[in-house]
């Protein structure tokens, strides 16, 4: 059952994301070992290369070849249309529906006036007790004004670092609302205790509560973008409900993250008639290759299987004007964003509104720079105000943030009644739980086995081709051989392994699985020693993304948070395919070939999975459990509801199914795969702390 916290359970001390599992040899050891019990080749690839990431970038380019020709036969207003019906219900699926709307109570709690406008400072609950914080600019004159939603990039200080792009428009006859997402702002989700003076205070910066964020919600089958998609969706129903706006002329635009904000919205909300994204727009193939898949909310779960990429969010606002707003010298690649143009463009063109779509590029840095604060003022007057002429920026100052400031404290969690995202993916957690334990009970075990074996993509056993397998050298230790080998269950794929074969076989296989990797526990007299002079004969291998074939981390980190492939489960995700899945498969492939070699019958094979292998392991075990005998995991989670009593995971991430907990949970693989026969050693919260400790 999931634990319901308090408050201070939102408060983590500075340490808690950062806990270091203690090696069972010193560093210089496990160096030392792991070099002698290399299997691949010891070359140094730059950060960011390796086996998983040209593995999944083959797999991507046939996604983004097989989108481009759908596009060639976009010839008609008509088939165009049928296009973004079926997209837009694609996307909104993959981000697991939006709530109904619910009273915004919205409140305005203070006023700063300035040259020729003045700003309100408001809150309002995009859902109940889930508050925002945001300012509304209201031009002088006389309304009803044309209404400018503006999401904010990923500023530490969430709309009080988007002032000048506000004031430009207020002073240019538009009314602007500017809000802070999550984890920014007024609405940091996640807080500590300031140790000299005992208030709370954000801990992580924008981005990475972004990424702590979107863990849990894989799990439910949503995502953290749901969560921001819905803000912003409600935070546009209280600036069209405010009597000096004109519901009917509505825009957007925002930079960076307020850029990925801004064309979901436009993609996903009619009521928007012009919008103007920054730095954002480009195309997943360039985006892939530098800098690398964005935080969680920008990663959207099958996108590239059902064919959305960033052109596709300017093609679902077809035929409504739209400015892509790009710089020269952005890490969001500027050639990406021409690509994206051309093919919004030809969308536009077949309308029969070529000029409805444009782009500016500045000489610049990544940033909501002046001259596209200028560009998106002329546009959106051209496109809500019927006024097109030159807009110039003069120089202006700027409010304080506590002018801005709509919370007595600073934050929206310390005010009486306060839900954070945390709390509203416990309470949909303990909704799916009610729900799956009475689905799940109805299932026969083939059923159920059928239903854990779709979720996570698994083909049966008799459908996987016997792996490639290849000797490349061997070591002899006191009473066994190790020999180094290679198998090869796919094209781009190599798992490492070493068999540990003793002279006195009792005849019992085991195979070993070790996140960190297979030569952590083979050092003389650790534990893999100890079962292969009881006569086992084991198989230690590296599975994808472990080992030999982890990736450096290059995009998404820290590693402690997100692990060694965070970007790759990202590339994974986006892909519609499960990370665990794909490792499962592996785990099927090594068994299925340690229960058959050597003459005779097959026989099942022992399993152990630790830390970070043992997810994976367990879902082997429970979709083929006549593969294996007794099945030991270590130091894992016993439930995937613990990811909901936590607000800061630990090296979870890379073990979360889309949407599993709609299925199963992982005490249900437990008796699928044996129940007595499986052990739970050592059991660990999400947050990587003992259960013994906590429970």
């Amino acid at each position: 059952m999931i634990r319901r916290l308090p408050f201070d359970s939102l408060l983590v001390g500075s340490a808690v994301w950062l806990l270091a599992i203690v090696p069972v040899q010193s560093l210089s050891g496990q160096e030392r070992l792991k070099e002698q019990l290399r299997v691949l080749p010891s070359t140094e690839q730059p950060r960011g290369e390796g086996m998983l990431r040209n593995y999944y970038r083959l797999r991507t380019h046939e996604q983004f070849d097989r989108r481009l020709e759908k596009l060639e036969t976009l010839t008609t207003p008509e088939r165009i249309a049928e296009y973004q019906q079926t997209l837009r219900k694609e996307f909104i699926a993959a981000l697991g529906g939006f709530p109904e709307r619910t009273p915004l109570n919205a409140r305005v709690v203070g006023k700063v006036r300035g040259d020729g406008f003045h700003v309100e400072n408001v809150i309002y609950e995009s859902r109940p007790g889930f508050f925002v914080t945001a300012n509304l600019y209201l031009p002088e004159g006389e309304p009803p004004f044309p209404g400018v939603l503006l999401p904010c990039g990923h500023t530490a200080n969430g709309k009080a670092g988007y002032q000048r792009p506000a004031i430009l428009l207020a002073k240019n006859g538009l009314a602007v609302l500017c809000f802070d997402p999550i984890g920014q702002g007024e609405r940091k989700q996640v807080l500590v205790r300031d140790e000299k003076n005992g208030k709370p205070t954000a801990r992580f910066p924008a981005t990475g509560e972004h990424t702590i964020c979107g863990v849990a919600p894989i799990l439910l089958g949503k995502n953290v973008a749901t969560t921001m998609i819905w803000d912003s969706i409600r935070s546009l129903d209280y600036l069209a409900s405010r009597k000096e706006i004109d519901p009917k002329r509505l825009g957007c635009t925002g930079n960076s993250g307020g850029g990925m904000m801004t064309s979901y919205l436009m993609a996903l909300d009619e009521r928007i008639t012009a919008a103007a994204p920054g730095c954002f727009i480009t195309t997943s193939r360039q985006k892939n290759e530098s800098p690398g898949p964005g935080d969680a909310e920008q990663n959207i779960y099958g996108q590239y299987a059902y064919g959305l990429d960033h052109p596709d969010l300017l093609i679902l606002h077809a035929p409504r004007p739209a400015l892509i707003c790009s710089a020269t010298r952005d890490f969001v690649p500027i050639a990406g964003a021409w690509q994206a143009f051309r093919q919004a463009k030809r969308i536009y063109s077949r309308q029969g509104y070529s000029e409805r779509i444009d782009l500016i590029e500045t000489d610049a840095k990544h940033g909501f720079s002046k001259q596209l604060r200028e560009g998106v003022a002329r546009f959106m007057r051209r496109w809500l105000l019927d006024q097109d002429d030159v807009v110039v920026e003069s120089d202006f100052p700027v409010f304080s943030d506590a002018e801005l400031r709509c919370t007595p404290d600073g934050q929206v969690l310390l005010l009486e009644g306060a839900r954070s995202i945390f709390d509203l993916h416990r309470e949909e957690a303990e909704l799916l739980a009610e729900r799956r334990a009475e689905s799940w009970k109805k299932l026969s075990d083939a059923e159920r086995r059928a239903a854990v074996r779709n979720t996570i993509q698994l083909p049966l056993l008799n459908e996987i081709p016997a792996p490639k397998v290849e000797r490349r050298g061997a070591l002899n230790r006191q009473g066994y051989e190790i020999a180094k080998l290679v198998l090869t269950p796919e094209k781009g794929i190599v798992l490492p392994a070493l068999r540990f074969t003793p002279e006195k076989a009792s005849g019992k296989r085991c195979l070993y699985l070790h996140s960190r990797g297979k030569h952590v526990d083979a050092a003389p007299g650790g534990p893999i020693e100890k079962l292969v002079l009881g006569g086992t004969e084991v198989l230690a291998i590296d599975v994808r993304g472990f080992g030999e074939t982890a990736m450096r981390p290059w995009r998404t980190g820290p590693a402690d948070l997100t692990g060694e492939n965070g970007t790759e489960k990202f590339v994974t995700y986006m892909l519609g395919e499960s990370l665990v899945g794909q490792r499962a498969r592996d785990i099927v492939i090594a068994a299925r070939y340690l229960a058959e070699s050597d003459a005779g019958a097959s026989q099942p094979v022992d399993l152990i999975g630790i830390e970070e292998a043992a997810i994976p392991a367990l879902h082997a075990a429970a979709v083929e459990p006549r593969l294996f005998g007794e099945v030991r995991l270590v130091r894992c989670l016993d439930s995937w509801d613990r990811l909901f009593n936590v607000p800061v995971t630990r090296r979870q991430f890379e073990s979360t199914v889309h949407g599993a907990l709609r299925i199963h949970d992982l005490p249900d693989l437990r008796l699928l795969a044996g129940g007595e026969n499986v052990q739970l050693i050592d059991p660990t919260d999400a947050a990587g702390e003992p259960l013994r400790q906590r429970d």
